[in-house]
């Protein structure tokens, strides 16, 4: 099974972003921590939902093999863009949160789904990515 989306960008982060076929459209803007008016969306937001949603569904498929219950997961994505002398760079930290649950199990279960995540296999060895028990 494949799937395949396409997105289309005008104008940068000054701009606008979609789905082709209009599904969804996003007026985009600099955060005001970066100079700009923050009335729109930034990239590290959409990337902060993407893996957000896709690492949850991970813990969603594996929580049942670490006996935790899918429905109580909680997880937060947090993306961070710094400015180093040359460049830009992300780092990620990712907190899962299951009120009730065994600390040990919730951390196995995190760094599973850490193993099979598309966003996580996309990142590894490229940006830092923390993982956290809450």
């Amino acid at each position: 099974m494949a799937y395949t989306t396409k997105s289309i960008s005008k104008g940068g982060r000054e701009g606008r972003a979609m789905i082709e076929g209009g599904t969804l459209a996003l007026s985009m803007a600099f955060p005001k921590e970066l100079g700009g008016n923050g009335e729109g969306h930034n990239p590290e937001q959409l990337f902060a939902i993407g893996y957000a949603a896709c690492f949850n569904q991970a813990v969603i498929a594996l929580a049942k093999k670490h006996e935790i219950d899918p429905a109580a997961a909680k997880l937060t994505c947090e993306v961070t863009l710094d400015k180093d002398d040359t460049s830009f760079a992300l780092k990620v930290a990712l907190t899962l949160s299951v009120p009730g649950a065994d600390k040990a199990k919730v951390e196995a279960l995190l760094k599973n789904a850490h193993e099979i995540c598309p966003y996580s296999k996309a990142t590894r060895g490229n940006i830092p990515v923390t993982l956290t028990v809450a």
